[in-house]
């Protein structure tokens, strides 16, 4: 694990997302399993309740899709962004089947070149 991982902190104040979390850790019996979760703020949702936080730890990756127009949300991390350690997976990589709830999203150029989860740790798919 880089020494530049951060933890994560999330709410969604505005709106609401799909959101997933995909456990990286390389000695970890969960390694390529993945939860996901919908957060929403109250204004949004019919359950009042769901103004939920999420805690990411260090080691997973992390993605996310908006399902509310306008939708913010806020994070605390717990160590400075180092963009040269900044990576990412597909967000349809077939080997996670990730059962994201829309069919066409908009992605960044940079999140669009992402590699797979075989690509990145192809020992773990021998």
């Amino acid at each position: 694990m880089s020494p530049n991982a951060q933890a994560k902190f999330l709410r969604v104040i505005s709106g609401k997302i799909f959101d997933v979390i995909l456990d990286l850790r390389k000695n970890s019996p969960t390694f390529g399993k993945w939860e996901s979760f919908e957060l929403s703020s109250p204004a949004s949702s019919a359950d009042k309740d769901n103004f939920q936080m999420l805690f990411v730890p260090r080691g997973f990756a992390h993605g996310f899709v908006t399902l509310e127009k306008n939708t913010e949300i806020t994070y605390k991390v717990n160590n400075f962004y180092a963009p040269q350690s900044d990576s990412g997976i597909i967000w349809n990589d077939p080997d996670l089947n990730i059962k994201w709830p829309i069919k066409n999203p908009i992605i960044s150029e940079r999140d669009k070149n992402n590699p797979t989860l075989r690509q990145l740790f192809p020992e773990k798919f021998r």
